[in-house]
């Protein structure tokens, strides 16, 4: 039988080991180190499951956002699809992103106002007319009841939501009740007059994000849209200026045209523009929208103290 490696117990100056000492002065080396690497990672946390899961890879995720197109009623040259390619709306929308690290996912499907699918997003972006629960004359699938209370709930809890032009004609109230979806947004349609005119925009609040820039006499010419049952919540951020206006129905004092509040700890902005290209081609657009895009995913901050008792103070609230 063969003889086990004894090693010495009390070693001796290195010029007196023979080779079977450092045979296993090296053995028990080799089995400290393995044992400390062992530990070692025993203490380690798990890596990620792929890269795209890490923290800081997380934090430079662009933004998501739906935009939702459904149309119950009029469908706006803006959104409306030709041979499957883009609208007007999304290839503006889709180059705002590439700017602004957004990234976009359009449907005209209500179907997908699911808790789960909603959990996906940052924000939800609106260029919608009618009642959105009914299948409606673009024969895209309705959203349920369920779906929109989801939606509600989702941007009542921190998700954010803009609102585009026809926004406001979407889910109307009765005679009744304000709409919950009208709570939401901070107001809706009252009549639309057929016929575009241009319209002075006066800049309520300068440092909102995207209006620092716009021009004092900035008035495009627009479908422009009388509004009611404003919210008491609003910060608004351009009034309609009706003195030049020339159609009776704007026959009224100064109102909101654009603006943002709070819901819950969700970020709301909507602007009545949006319903001609050269509007939607407009750099002071592009940039005033995506300043509410920015802002409404929380990558920019802002004062949005209600002030619309100041700035409009002839306006029905709700």
């Amino acid at each position: 039988m063969k003889n086990k490696l004894q090693l010495p117990t009390a070693p001796t100056s290195w010029g007196l080991r023979t080779p079977a000492h450092i045979v296993g002065l090296l053995a028990v080396v080799a089995l400290a180190l393995l044992t400390r690497e062992t530990t070692q990672a025993e203490d380690r946390p798990p890596a990620p499951a792929n890269a795209g899961d890490s923290p800081a890879q997380a934090a430079d995720a662009p933004k998501r956002i739906l935009f939702f197109s459904k149309c119950n009623e009029y469908e706006d040259a803006m959104i409306h699809r030709v041979n499957g390619q883009p609208c007007v709306a999304e290839m503006v929308l889709g180059d705002l992103g590439k700017e602004n690290h957004l990234a976009f996912t359009f449907t005209k499907d209500g179907s997908v106002f699911t808790p789960e699918n909603l959990a996906k997003y940052d924000a939800f972006c609106f260029f919608t007319s009618g009642d959105l629960t009914q299948t409606g004359g673009d024969g895209s699938p309705p959203m349920s009841e369920a779906g929109k209370a989801a939606l509600l709930q989702a941007i009542f809890d921190g998700k954010g939501f803009i609102g585009i032009h026809s926004a406001a004609n979407t889910f109307n109230s009765g005679t009744q009740s304000v709409d919950p979806y009208i709570k939401m947004l901070g107001g809706e349609l009252k009549v639309r007059v057929r016929g575009m005119e241009p319209a002075h925009q006066i800049v309520a609040d300068t440092n909102f994000p995207g209006l620092s820039a716009v021009p004092a006499d900035f008035g495009p010419v627009d479908e422009w849209y009388a509004l009611r049952n404003y919210s008491t919540n609003l910060h608004v951020l351009l009034i309609q200026d009706t003195a030049a206006m020339v159609r009776g129905s704007y026959y009224a004092p100064n109102y909101p045209s654009t603006w943002a509040q709070q819901y819950g700890k969700g970020r709301v902005f909507y602007t009545s523009m949006g319903h001609q290209k050269e509007v939607w081609n407009s750099p002071v657009f592009q940039q005033i929208l995506a300043g509410g895009l920015k802002w409404t995913t929380g990558m920019v901050e802002a004062d949005v103290t209600p002030n619309i008792a100041r700035v409009t103070p002839h306006v029905s609230t709700q």
